[in-house]
């Protein structure tokens, strides 16, 4: 008798993907926690702050998705960045915190394909961590790139 069950697909699961993606995420916001760390420059500061507008825009776009298409089950995605979120904001000098971050906003979704959308915009957002990854140093770079590692999981996620 045959079975009914799918043929197993090759690769690494999404789920297992996300969930390293999401305890990498952890291990870079704890290395930052009570470290002896150097002084951060003022030029990383900006930078890291402008890391943190960039994922506010992505929780923006994951909140204008949702509205867009409630039936998007989005809900432990919009979680993650905004946790993700949270740790940028915690690893940010705060005295370099920028009040035009909040108006970084994405601009609403087009009608029709609004997970493809959000993916060009998670997308975005984790080349520009990536990026920024490289102009950071110590546990702020690996936090970059935690977050950088965690999106590229949302956006195979939406795929």
């Amino acid at each position: 008798m045959a079975s009914l069950a799918p043929p197993a697909t090759a690769g690494f699961p999404r789920r297992a993907f996300l969930a390293a993606s999401a305890g990498l995420a952890l291990l870079a916001a704890g290395c930052t926690a009570g470290s002896d760390a150097p002084a951060v420059s003022t030029e990383e500061a900006d930078r890291l702050a402008e890391q943190v507008a960039v994922q506010e825009a992505v929780v923006a776009a994951y909140a204008a998705a949702t509205t867009a298409d409630p039936a998007l089950a989005l809900s432990d995605l919009t979680a993650q960045a905004g946790e993700q979120l949270d740790r940028l904001r915690a690893a940010a000098p705060s005295s370099t915190a920028s009040p035009a971050a909040s108006s970084s906003a994405p601009p609403s979704p087009p009608p029709g394909d609004v997970r493809t959308w959000l993916r060009e915009q998670v997308a975005g957002a984790a080349a520009s961590h990536a990026a920024a990854c490289a102009r950071q140093t110590g546990a702020r770079a690996a936090l970059l790139g935690a977050v950088a590692a965690g999106l590229r999981g949302h956006e195979a996620a939406l795929a």
